[in-house]
């Protein structure tokens, strides 16, 4: 972490994404600051104000000041050029190039998997939050919840992490080393003993708004390989990290829950719709992140797929290069199928076992 990193987010009219457009140009903070004039304009395709902003470094003196003030409250820098930040959250669109963390940096780098839901949590979804986390603390090693310390199920979440000894990121929408909300301070501060982490985007003189916490829902996404909703309304923040995680190509995951319950209406539109896949227990949620735990690998991975295939599904089944899912849009525009044979080729595909649909309309060689 240089000053020039905390400095580019300091900067007037350098946004989230005007900051990873920059870093994708000239690499680094650094460089950015070094540019001319002419190169940020005409390299960066920045308005000359903006450019201007850059030259003038406005942003120094006030990244000065937070530096000092998180060596007064422990509190570590990374910027995402750093060896420490957390891989996953590179590969969003939209990542924070400079996150604030207090606890242990390593947690960023483990099996990191989020789990969320509303904040009028029921018995049933505490119950759930409990039974998954430890039902993944016995099967998956290096294990790492991630979620929002907001009330009902996130704190759920961290509590049975807590309980199970696994370590637990609290992704917060507020400054370091302050909490919210105060109640869960409490939760915070055994979080950080127990080998866990606080993080935070914000640096202390950011000026607080009701934004930061649909912001904050997309980091909560982007750090882990896969998201779990274990209860939602019809609406809410819960359903907006759903939406991120599947943005970012992560695994959505839901709960389901009964019809009449106002509690599990998001959740069971989220598996009906196909938007998040079905998951009632730990077993169900490594078979969906395809985790090899190595005690019994066949029980977790994919089996191979059938060398009797058609000439047409072999040829559809070439359209995928690698493992990485593609849209549908993508296999139609590939393949020149139309929609109808696409569609009877991908079943053939899936029910040999060479590939596997994922949420959005998404599919996946195995």
């Amino acid at each position: 972490m240089t000053i020039e990193d905390i400095a580019l987010q300091m900067t007037p009219g350098i946004g989230v994404k005007g900051a990873v457009h920059l870093l994708e140009t000239f690499g680094d903070a650094r460089s950015i600051f070094a540019a001319s004039e002419d190169e940020l304009v005409e390299k960066a395709r920045l308005r000359p104000e903006i450019a201007r902003q850059l030259l003038r470094r406005q942003g120094f003196n006030p990244a000065a000041r937070e530096i000092e003030y998180c060596r007064r409250n422990n509190i570590r820098i990374i910027a995402s050029t750093d060896p420490e930040y957390p891989p996953l959250l590179r590969e969003m669109p939209d990542y924070p190039h400079v996150i604030y963390l207090q606890g242990n940096p390593k947690t960023l780098k483990t099996r990191c998997i989020s789990m969320v839901g509303t904040r009028q949590a029921t018995p049933y979804g505490q119950s759930m939050c409990n039974r998954l986390v430890e039902g993944l603390a016995e099967r998956v090693p290096g294990l790492c919840i991630v979620s929002g310390l907001a009330f009902g199920i996130d704190v759920a979440a961290h509590r049975a992490a807590l309980a199970a000894e696994v370590p637990t990121i609290a992704v917060l929408a507020n400054t370091l080393p302050g909490i919210t909300p105060v109640q869960h301070a409490g939760v915070a501060r055994d979080i950080l003993a127990h080998g866990g982490a606080l993080v935070s985007e914000l640096h202390s003189q950011s000026k607080q708004n009701g934004n930061f916490y649909l912001a904050r829902n997309r980091i909560i996404a982007g750090l882990s390989a896969g998201c779990i909703i274990v209860e939602s309304p019809d609406s809410g923040g819960s359903l907006v990290t759903a939406h991120c995680a599947d943005s970012y190509n992560r695994t959505v995951m839901a709960v389901p829950g009964r019809v009449t319950d106002r509690s599990s209406v998001g959740t069971n539109h989220l598996i009906r719709n196909r938007k998040a896949q079905l998951v009632m227990n730990a077993d169900d949620i490594i078979r969906e992140l395809m985790w090899d735990l190595g005690e019994d690998p066949a029980a977790f991975q994919p089996q191979a797929p059938t060398p009797e295939l058609t000439p047409d599904e072999q040829r559809l089944l070439e359209c995928f290069p690698t493992s990485d899912p593609l849209p549908l849009e993508t296999l139609a525009q590939q393949s020149g199928m139309n929609p109808g044979e696409l569609a009877a080729l991908l079943i053939g595909l899936e029910l040999s076992g060479a590939i596997r649909q994922l949420p959005g309309n998404r599919y996946m060689k195995l």
